[in-house]
């Protein structure tokens, strides 16, 4: 039955493929479950509420897009956006948690209203091919960059702002399980990534680097110190307007950069290149923004790991299903999902931005007014650690060269529309200071 709803023989895969990358997208973004809680609760609220909220959220999000918008994209509180959550709006602006939770509201509303318009959908219809793949080799790029990090082959250096790190216990138990990765890949065996997860998961048990969980299971779940808790009208003060403004936009590009990645991935596109489904996936999107702020937790987005998955032959829906199951089983389950440690999911990370460049070959690099927006994403997303910040310089640049070129009517007016925001978003931070100035 679910075979005849997802389609699964029209899309060339099987119930045990799609399993397979449902559990390799969990295993892959599953440390958003301990990542996100530790830093929401500086602002302070209830880490352990924090917790089972997370699982919560994503577990909803990740399934109804499975279920109504039937591509295999996760959905979980997104990263960078809950450190402007906490940084920038709670401990920075000295907003309460609770009106950053309406802000938050706020601006999913927005999506939402956005999308019902069809302007999000313009907004994505408006970026050039070559752009598009840019998108995709610069978040490939950047999602390698976080893989390197986590496994601590790139380290921090004060002098040179990074470098190679050493080649510690862990390290070279998290290359190993690339090696895994890259044999059965070779091979063409499906599942490598979750082979070389669970390989050096299981190395790492047996050298002792991954300490036992006091306890296996934990049912002491209780989401009322968070949740509910919004204040929706705090948020709609003048003050507070600029951030919905920020946090509309990051969420706004960091979606579709990542919609537009997975889904050309998991060739979910027409025969004019057009995204199929595209405007059901951006309302699930702004709904599970808002969802998770009534819940208690900062926006909702869809999640880049989920090419983890793509990249294992997951095709359709089923493997969101897979994947949002395992976050309703996380909340009791936390202590052993905890086991896996990041540097056995590092190499998948990698393995997918390697996948993900392959990208490159759309980009037309001998007419520099393609190449110079493109690879100003490409570098900008890894470089600024940001896919909203990288694509906004790429999409300025765009209309900046095609404008000194005298070719402005090659340039549709949505993407005039893109290029205004995208100017809007990163002069935000510094308009305070401007205006300082000027008085």
């Amino acid at each position: 039955m679910a075979g005849d709803y997802f389609e699964l023989k029209a899309k060339g895969t099987s119930v045990r493929t799609e399993t397979i990358a449902g559990v390799t997208t969990f295993l892959t973004m599953a440390y958003i479950i301990f990542v996100n809680p530790t830093m929401l609760s500086k602002t302070g609220m209830d880490k352990n509420a924090l917790v089972a909220v997370v699982c919560l959220v994503s577990a909803i999000s990740t399934i109804i897009t499975g279920v109504f918008g039937k591509a295999p994209i996760a959905m979980a509180p997104g990263m960078g956006l809950n450190a402007f959550f906490t940084y920038t709006l709670v401990l920075g602006k000295g907003i309460s948690w609770e009106t950053a939770l309406g802000a938050v509201f706020v601006s999913g509303v927005l999506f939402l209203v956005l999308t019902l318009i069809g302007l999000r959908k313009k907004l994505v219809e408006a970026i050039p091919p070559g752009v598009i793949a840019a998108i995709s080799v610069g978040i490939g790029l950047f999602i390698t960059f976080i893989g390197l990090v986590n496994l601590h082959i790139i380290v921090k250096n004060d002098s040179t702002l990074v470098s190679a790190g050493p080649l510690g216990a862990t390290t070279l138990i998290g290359l190993a399980g690339l090696l895994f990765m890259l044999f059965f890949e070779m091979k063409g065996i499906k599942g490598s990534l979750l082979i070389g997860i669970a390989f050096s998961t299981l190395l790492a048990i047996a050298f002792g680097y991954v300490d036992r969980p006091m306890r296996w299971v934990s049912f002491d779940v209780n989401i009322m110190p968070i949740a509910f808790h919004l204040d929706i009208f705090g948020a709609l003060k003048w003050g507070v307007l600029g951030s919905v403004f920020s946090l509309m936009f990051m969420d706004m590009f960091d979606s579709i950069g990542t919609l537009v990645a997975c889904c050309h991935q998991a060739k979910m596109v027409d025969s004019r290149g057009k995204i199929k489904g595209m405007d059901r996936l951006l309302a699930i999107d702004a709904i599970a923004t808002m969802t998770g702020a009534l819940f208690g937790t900062s926006t909702t987005t869809a999640y880049i790991e989920s090419a983890a998955g793509i990249e294992q032959g997951g095709r359709t829906g089923l493997t969101s299903v897979v994947t949002g199951a395992l976050f309703l089983l996380a909340i009791i389950f936390a202590p052993l999902v905890g086991i896996v440690p990041e540097y056995a999911t590092a190499p998948a990370l990698i393995m997918v931005g390697l996948f993900m460049m392959k990208e490159v070959r759309a980009i037309n690099f001998a007419d520099i007014e393609e190449a110079f927006p493109a690879f100003i994403i490409i570098v900008m997303i890894a470089l600024s650690y940001s896919i909203s910040t990288g694509l906004a310089f790429g999409f300025i640049s765009f209309v900046l060269i095609k404008s000194a070129a005298g070719k402005v009517r090659e340039v549709k007016p949505t993407m005039w529309i893109i290029a205004i925001l995208s100017l809007a978003f990163l002069a935000g931070d510094k308009l305070g200071d401007l205006m300082k100035c000027i008085k």
